[in-house]
């Protein structure tokens, strides 16, 4: 990789999605913190710097970068919080106003080649209160938003460059196209040189060899998705039978999913040990109201059960999960990010585990793990096989957690899935799942008055799991879902489809 992009990461939850576009355009992009951004600059593979979004407002706190960065030749691109950013640095003016949230047109005023492609008119993803009332002296500007915010600016002359919008999530139509624009004619990568993630297979191979000692032996967390099975199959490529492929079945999962996945990581010559520590783990989560407080109970019970097989070991000291970047950054494990919720792979493990973790995904999205899976000869069926949480049906459920609950959640996820094979429409989401809290609905069975629970289906698109939006369905599909979870799950009365994009809301219910 002799040529990369650094992202200057200032806490925005879509942060790591800017450096999953450069990538996808052919730039290889690592995330830095803005105290970082000086002395990465004195190397010579960095060949452009964004500056990301982030949930400061430069009008109260103001992250400080050296403004002596922005006389290099190096292409920079200020997005959101970064857009504001450089503005107030060279001089510009930037104040509050009533805010732009969600699709928002933008009219370009002025051609560059950063928007070669786009239409007079785009429609953009907004997610901002303050704006740039005034550019710095010596700008551009290159297009305006519905309220006449600057929506793009440019320098007169320096490969400098501000969009006030998120051209990183896939609500910007042609936001692809402006990162293909960037990393092609303003940082100048050639086809020659493009980076793709199937490339790094021989990479993450040498670095988990060079981790592990000779004698070690690494302990891997698998569950039969995409990411932990990717994961073990790299770990067993990269020091054989010293990979110790772990499944706990923590009473979570989805129904028949223990069975079904024991005889598929098997099918891929995976040696797994199954621990069934399922009564153990619905003890300690019944009658726990916090969602949150579950999260950690999950990951505190993983941590008890590995640490007891661990013993049993000779030479266990490392465990291995299949960490991707939107757990990372959901999780409030970068500096300056909320916490929108724990993982228990990230930031619900606690310290007294005493294994080394092990974590080669953590710096890549779904769909590289899937692209990985495919060159590393993964069926077709695990490749496209729907995210689980790790904390399983755990959070699907809101409020008091109840094994009856447990058994609506799982029964109904069954049918949702079921009902969209059937249509031919599993492949086309990228997650389907019912979820019930404790509220409860009217209803008539059988001619008489009964009370039952509210599930709530949850069906979403995305790519990469930061963004998300509801699919229109087919009435008929979606009535016999209604249906057959009212029918065949006990104490159902009402089914409500969720119709709210990600964001503001998050795909999993908690």
């Amino acid at each position: 990789m002799s040529k990369k992009a650094i992202v200057v990461n200032f806490g925005g939850q879509y942060a790591h999605l800017i450096a999953r576009r450069l990538r996808e355009a052919g730039l290889f992009a690592v995330l830095i913190q803005p105290e970082e951004l000086e002395d990465a600059l004195r190397r010579d593979d960095v060949v452009a710097v964004v500056l990301s979004g982030g949930p400061k407002s430069v009008l109260e706190e103001e992250i400080e970068i050296n403004p002596a960065i922005l006389e290099t030749r190096v292409p920079v691109l200020g997005i959101c919080y970064g857009h504001q950013l450089l503005a107030k640095m060279l001089g510009g003016r930037v104040e509050r106003g009533p805010g732009e949230y969600g699709n928002t047109k933008v009219r370009i005023l002025e051609g560059d080649p950063l928007l070669d492609g786009l239409d007079r008119e785009e429609v953009v993803w907004m997610s901002h209160g303050d704006y740039v009332a005034l550019p710095p002296p010596g700008f551009k500007v290159l297009a305006v938003s519905e309220r006449g915010y600057v929506a793009v600016m440019k320098s007169s002359d320096r490969p400098i460059y501000g969009v006030q919008f998120h051209p990183e999530v896939s609500h910007t139509a042609k936001g692809r196209l402006i990162f293909k624009n960037f990393v092609e004619k303003i940082v100048g990568v050639e086809p020659s040189q493009r980076w793709d993630p199937v490339s790094q297979i021989p990479r993450l191979i040498e670095q988990i060899r060079a981790s592990v000692g000779p004698d070690e032996k690494v302990l891997i967390a698998v569950s039969g998705g995409i990411d932990s099975t990717v994961t073990a199959i790299l770990i067993s490529k990269a020091i054989g039978e010293r990979a110790v492929p772990i499944f706990v079945n923590h009473g979570l999962f989805r129904e028949g999913e223990p069975e079904e996945v024991l005889s598929a990581l098997r099918g891929l010559g995976l040696s797994v040990v199954y621990v069934d520590a399922s009564e153990r783990f619905l003890s300690r989560l019944e009658g726990v109201d916090d969602c949150e407080e579950r999260r950690r109970i999950v990951g505190e019970m993983f941590a008890e059960v590995f640490a007891e097989t661990a013993a049993k070991i000779e030479g266990a000291k490392w465990l291995a999960q299949g960490t991707l970047y939107p757990d990372v950054v959901e999780s409030g494990a970068v500096k300056g990010a909320d916490r929108i919720k724990s993982h228990h792979n990230v930031a619900g493990l606690p310290q007294w585990l005493g294994l080394k973790m092990l974590e080669p995904l953590k710096d890549f999205y779904k769909d590289e793990v899937r692209a990985i899976a495919r060159a590393l000869g993964v069926p077709e069926e695990f490749v496209r096989r729907h995210p689980f949480p790790g904390p399983g049906l755990a959070v699907r459920i809101m409020g008091r957690f109840t094994r009856e609950k447990l058994e609506i959640a799982r029964k109904a996820s069954r049918i949702v899935e079921e009902e969209l094979r059937r249509a031919g429409l599993y492949d086309d989401v990228w997650q389907a799942f019912a979820a019930v809290g404790d509220d409860k609905w009217v209803g008539v069975k059988g001619d008489a008055r009964t009370v039952g629970h509210v599930v709530v289906v949850r069906i979403v698109q995305s790519e990469d799991a930061m963004t998300a939006d509801w699919p229109q369905l087919d009435k008929e599909v979606l009535s016999r879902i209604s249906s057959r979870i009212t029918s065949e799950v006990p104490n159902v009365v009402m089914v409500a489809y969720a119709i709210t994009q990600k964001p503001p809301a998050t795909i999993e219910p908690c």
